[in-house]
């Protein structure tokens, strides 16, 4: 299990009683970029949150492998996870500076009650420069476009400097050129090893971004590579499949 930076085993999830998410087993692979894709209401960010220790399942568990190979909770390894949230789940109106974002990845790096040094402003800088921010440290993040917020919140990840990468819909709403520097950098983040895990909602770059795929509506219909999973039998099981098990996000 060299190969596996995630592991969920048999897990169910339910709201008020309500199971959002039905028996999900999977592994995701070190070193490759993964599309979660599915309906509204599929369970797609619930199983993110469950990844992150955000929420609890009702049976099943979630794991991550540690430098030794060791599988633990997210809470023992949380540094090196990086978690990009839906643009709209994030309150923009917040006063604080795109800087001052940026610096928020490194602050797993500090420990408590320590201040940034150098070089975690010269690692935000950097970062800032990768996705094409460099001028704007200073700015409120009100005062900043959807793609602009976007690529904030990705140098906070990069910042982070970790080994899992996991964005909620990272493209939604975002123009051309935002995009076109997000999976250019995500690539580059896989080809050094990392893992990336996306919820997407656009089908039709699914081949052009992507080396794994998952289909999910509440249960997991459908996981593999691509070229051998992403086909119109899996997609119209999974967009157009009677949902019995609940509702959830």
């Amino acid at each position: 299990m060299n190969d596996i930076a995630i592991n969920i085993d048999k897990l169910t999830v339910a709201y008020d009683a309500q199971p959002v998410l039905w028996n999900i087993s999977l592994k995701f692979q070190k070193g490759k970029m993964i599309a979660i894709v599915g309906p509204n209401g599929a369970g797609k960010s619930t199983m993110i949150k469950s990844m992150l220790g955000l929420v609890s399942p009702v049976m099943g568990s979630v794991t991550h492998q540690d430098e030794n190979q060791k599988a633990v909770p997210y809470s023992e390894l949380k540094n090196r996870i990086a978690y990009v949230p839906q643009n709209t789940s994030v309150d923009w109106n917040f006063p604080t500076t795109v800087r001052d974002v940026v610096l928020m990845g490194r602050y797993g790096h500090l420990g408590w009650f320590k201040r940034p040094r150098k070089k975690d402003k010269d690692i935000a800088k950097q970062m800032l420069l990768k996705v094409g921010l460099p001028t704007f440290a200073k700015r409120q993040i009100s005062q900043l476009s959807g793609g602009q917020r976007q690529r904030v919140f990705l140098a906070r990840a990069l910042a982070q400097e970790a080994e899992v990468y996991i964005m909620d819909e990272p493209l939604a709403g975002v123009d051309m050129k935002t995009e076109h520097i997000i999976m250019k950098l995500l690539k580059k983040l896989v080809s050094e090893g990392k893992t990336v895990l996306v919820v997407h909602h656009d089908l039709q770059t699914v081949e052009t971004y992507f080396d794994e795929i998952v289909f999910i509506n509440q249960e997991v219909i459908a996981a593999g590579p691509v070229d051998q999973t992403f086909n119109k039998q899996n997609i119209d099981l999974t967009y157009h499949r009677d949902r019995n098990v609940g509702e959830g996000g």
